[in-house]
């Protein structure tokens, strides 16, 4: 039996991660294919090993696939980036155009028997009229799409619809049978209003002056040895992560310094290949789940994603924990006073587990992370803890930005009580003890933009208020570059190595800047966009059992 691979579950990755071997391992399965098949397969296709393909005639287009227990028979066309995704059925006469995406669980059945009273449907004739599906389409998971069907360009197929007509281009359909439920050309709410020009042409000006100077911020914290944070501070492997972040934003690429198989080499060689966590520099004994040890399963899994690689083991820290475990680790965090660094805990699980899937194709106990979270949150205010009376919300509201960056950001899931959690962040964002004059640092303003942005694309609940926040926040941010520096962690002014800029504060407020800009529409005038922690992208969509 052919041993499951990350590629078979999650085909987009192979053309940028597979190995030779991989690729060669293809190039044999499709020439097997092509024993028994008659397959064309026009420039980059994957087929999974573990799909049963018994197709009559199959036609893939340039950066098609098709995934692990895929079930295609009869005679099949894709055009150029049509994709199959794992335990979907596609058979009869399926005709894809081009930039279709076939979602997990859905059957697309270009078939039918006929239903004469004279025999059992079983000794029936086969009839077959075809399925005609156009170019950009989207069909969710478990969708149903039956014979004689024809789905327009540009169309969308919400999850669980059972398609039994024609569906008009443009057309966003859900529903059993489905049914129209706007046009895709139609916003579903009002566009957010846009800023004046001159900020666009601030935010340009911002970003042609750190590409300018990347190259000097980043050899100002090269030691000739190793990366740290700021002159004189101590090695870390953060330090490493941040300047790997930072080149792929300004540079389009990794750091000049030291050669990218260097940063490659000492980034995998951190990790302990028992637990799959990376522990700090020079720290003793076996790793745990917590503290700066958690952040590097974010830090240096994204680093090695920018690199183009990965984790050489997987996070065993977190795939080996039970249930039962997973519930109690979770519960016994101290979600009351220290709803922050539960937050953290949880993205770490939550990346741990992402990790694991994408890179070595173990699912771990995700229905139980999702259950508890669920169950958990908190339906009066959104969240997960409660304010503290010294502190108000901040621990609260940051301690969501972590959860949800892990979790409902990282997978593309939505929020339990999007409007409830909207509310707690604007009342933390008008908190003046953190957002006051010659206040505000890098964690607090991320903690609230990155919820309001992430909240954003679920309801637009007092947007008006956020989008006047997020201008405030981002006119501040764009003055506190430093010329060869970059920006510090804390813009106030003083001494102290929170105002001096560094590595992170640098790669913090690159990141934070683009949110705001995005949140306000306008983070084209960038000419960046994450790809690192702060993606704005699900790094991976939550496959079904």
């Amino acid at each position: 039996m052919t041993e499951p691979s990350t590629f078979d579950f999650c085909p987009w990755l192979f053309w940028d991660h597979a190995t030779d071997e991989d690729r060669r391992a293809q190039e044999r399965h499709l020439e097997e294919l092509r024993a028994r098949v008659d397959i064309d397969a026009a420039g980059k296709v994957f087929v999974s090993p573990l799909a049963a393909v018994y197709a009559g005639s199959l036609r893939m287009g340039d950066h098609c696939y098709i995934a692990a227990h895929a079930y295609v028979t009869d005679d099949i066309v894709m055009g150029d980036d049509c994709t199959i995704n794992p335990y979907a059925v596609v058979r009869g006469n399926v005709v894809l155009g081009d930039a279709v995406r076939v979602g997990a669980h859905t059957s697309l059945l270009g078939f039918n028997h006929s239903t004469a009273p004279d025999r059992p449907v079983f000794r029936q004739p086969i009839t077959s009229k075809g399925i005609r599906i156009g170019d950009d389409v989207w069909i969710g998971s478990n969708v149903v799409v039956l014979d004689g069907v024809t789905i327009g360009d540009h169309a969308v197929v919400g999850a669980g619809a059972v398609v039994t007509k024609d569906v008009p281009a443009w057309a966003m359909v859900a529903g059993n049978p489905a049914r129209p439920i706007r046009d895709r050309r139609t916003p579903s709410t009002p566009a957010p209003s846009r800023p004046a020009p001159d900020l666009e042409e601030r935010l340009a000006a911002f970003a042609a002056r750190a590409r300018e100077q990347a190259a000097d911020v980043l050899g100002r914290c090269w030691t000739g040895e190793r990366y740290v944070d700021r002159p004189d501070a101590p090695p870390t492997v953060r330090a490493w992560c941040d300047a790997v972040e930072i080149a792929d934003l300004l540079l389009d690429g990794p750091p000049p310094t030291p050669a990218r198989e260097e940063i490659v080499a000492f980034l995998r060689d951190r990790q302990d290949p028992d637990t799959g966590l990376v522990p700090e520099l020079g720290a003793e004994g076996t790793p745990e789940l917590e503290g700066v040890t958690a952040y590097h399963v974010l830090c240096v899994g994204y680093a090695l994603d920018l690199l183009g690689t990965r984790f050489e083991h997987p996070v065993r820290a977190v795939h080996d924990l039970t249930s039962k475990d997973l519930t109690a680790a979770l519960d016994a965090l101290d979600w009351d006073r220290q709803a922050w660094t539960s937050g953290s805990v949880v993205d770490a699980i939550g990346t741990g587990l992402y990790r694991n899937l994408a890179g070595f194709g173990l699912r771990g106990d995700l229905e139980t992370l999702y259950g508890w979270l669920l169950t958990r949150c908190r339906q009066t205010h959104g969240m997960w803890g409660e304010p503290d009376a010294d502190a108000g919300w901040l621990m609260v509201v940051n301690g969501f930005y972590r959860l949800t960056r892990g979790t409902y950001a990282q997978f593309g899931l939505p929020l339990p009580y999007p409007e409830r959690a909207v509310d707690t962040v604007l009342a933390q964002a008008a908190d003046p003890r953190y957002f006051g004059p010659g206040t505000g640092n890098a964690c607090n303003v991320l903690d609230v933009i990155h919820p309001l942005w992430l909240l954003g694309r679920q309801t637009r609940h007092r947007r008006a208020e956020g989008e006047a926040w997020a201008r405030e926040h981002l006119v501040r941010a764009l003055g506190g570059w430093q010329d060869g520096a970059g920006l510090s962690f804390a813009l106030s002014r003083g001494s102290g190595a929170q105002r001096t800029p560094g590595l992170q504060g640098t790669e913090m407020w690159l990141a934070i800047i683009w949110l705001l800009a995005d949140h306000l529409g306008v983070s084209g005038a960038l000419g960046y966009r994450p790809r690192g922690i702060h993606r704005p992208e699900p790094a991976i969509h939550l496959p079904a059992r």
